[in-house]
């Protein structure tokens, strides 16, 4: 069991480790995708390099500074996180992790697909939480967008509450999964149809399938999919907290790119220190 499990290895999440690790806290780090500050090519308006470094020298250069201090740091895929009221339970491919506290930090990633009657449909058929939503399709026909583990993940939610689910990889590889009541489809999608609601889907080759119900879940799932599952308030896709970087929920802290303003790493690595100083607050409050 950890202390803290922070979900991101990004500034913020790094940054936070640092306090909560030195703050005799176990901590775990879990990250799977690339940053998004790998991409740039110099960063210039950052304290403390004269000739300014690479977005990802600077990434890479973090996660080893909290291994150097004992941070146990992991590259899993979160799939699935679970409140159980004294701990958080954190899912990945595999294995499970107990923490008493939780960190979001994995930035504001934008995994909407570019699929024509998305937009029109979100709240007519279009959902982005099967544990939120999928009660409203209990015996009909949904499917999942999505070709990775964070589909699967939202497909087994809906297993046992729909009659069949159907996993749309809109041209990606299949996915591995055994169930009676799962259909796989590849071919890329064309759009979302229907009149008031979400009727079916069009395919590019002038195929159609029908459909009660979309649920999307293309590539890694981020802080704000994760929120929306946990009941934390969001505020456009950012996660509202308070001056101590804390949410709704009592023991979940998010810091960085996905608490929305200023997206710069001066304003993640405050957010993490902060962030990780009232975990530790927290957990010795308690």
């Amino acid at each position: 069991m950890y202390d803290v499990i922070i979900i991101g290895a990004g500034p913020a999440g790094i940054a936070a480790s640092l306090y909560t690790q030195r703050g005799n806290l176990k901590t775990l780090v879990l990250y799977n995708e690339k940053s998004g500050l790998e991409k740039a090519e110099q960063i210039e308006n950052y304290y403390g390099f004269e000739n300014g470094i690479s977005g990802e020298s600077l990434y890479k250069t973090g996660i080893k500074q909290a291994k150097n201090i004992g941070v146990d740091v992991k590259k899993e895929e979160v799939i699935k996180i679970e409140n159980n009221v004294d701990n958080f339970k954190v899912i990945t491919p595999k294995g499970e992790y107990i923490s008493k506290v939780l960190i979001l930090s994995t930035g504001n990633k934008k995994n909407k697909p570019k699929i024509k009657g998305i937009e029109k449909f979100e709240g007519k058929g279009v959902s982005y939480c099967a544990i939120c939503d999928g009660f409203f399709f209990r015996n009909r026909s949904v499917s999942v967008i999505g070709s990775g583990n964070y589909a699967v993940s939202e497909t087994n939610e809906l297993i046992n509450i729909a009659n069949n689910v159907t996993i749309l990889t809109n041209g990606e590889k299949a996915p591995e999964i055994r169930a009676n009541n799962v259909n796989i489809d590849t071919k890329e999608i064309d759009e979302i149809v229907g009149e008031s609601r979400v009727e079916g889907v069009k395919f590019k080759d002038g195929s159609e399938i029908s459909t009660d119900g979309i649920f999307i879940a293309q590539g890694v799932a981020g802080s704000a999919d994760f929120a929306k599952k946990l009941g934390i308030i969001t505020n456009k896709d950012n996660i509202v907290v308070n001056s101590d970087m804390e949410t709704n929920i009592k023991g979940i802290f998010a810091c960085g790119d996905c608490t929305g303003g200023l997206l710069q790493v001066s304003k993640a690595v405050y957010e993490g220190a902060k962030a990780g100083l009232q975990a530790i607050k927290y957990i010795r409050k308690k």
